[in-house]
């Protein structure tokens, strides 16, 4: 991790009411500053008709679209899903074989996963999978922002 950049833990989680339903994400950054003040910032969105992966991709973007200039970022997520793909190198099989999984299917979701590749590109991100519904306080906050985005009144119609 680099010197220069200020270091943010981003916690994410998805949820969805059917898949797909109603479905809504929860995001949550912390940054401590140089005299030990914690900063939080808490995003959250609902849509009308969307997957759990859809979801989870969604909050994650949106966090690292939330930084404001090049930072070390440590991302948490229950995902496995967006954990795996980055930490198996899944995403760059995928793009070497032309957006394309190993049986040779389309991969799914791809908009998303070049909107987060972008979103990912002037950060240094480590990616860490946490047990969903297990009691980490920020996975739980997340995943109350995230239900409740997706129980909204005012929900999305589309992601993109």
């Amino acid at each position: 991790m680099a010197d220069n950049r200020i270091h943010v833990n981003i916690y994410t989680d998805g949820a969805c009411s059917g898949n797909p339903g109603p479905g809504g994400f929860g995001t949550i950054l912390v940054h401590i500053d140089k005299n030990g003040i914690k900063h939080e910032k808490e995003l959250s969105e609902g849509f009308k008709s969307v997957t759990n992966n859809q979801m989870e991709l969604l909050a994650v973007i949106s966090g690292l679209e939330a930084l404001k200039k090049p930072c070390d970022v440590t991302l948490y997520s229950d995902s496995k899903y967006v954990v795996d793909a980055f930490n198996n190198n899944w995403i760059d099989s995928w793009i070497k074989k032309g957006w394309r999984t190993a049986g040779k299917s389309p991969v799914k979701n791809i908009e998303l996963w070049q909107r987060l590749l972008k979103a990912k590109e002037p950060h240094n991100v480590e990616f860490i999978w946490v047990k969903g519904h297990a009691g980490h306080e920020f996975n739980e906050r997340c995943d109350t922002l995230a239900v409740n985005a997706s129980k909204s009144l005012n929900l999305k119609e589309k992601i993109m």
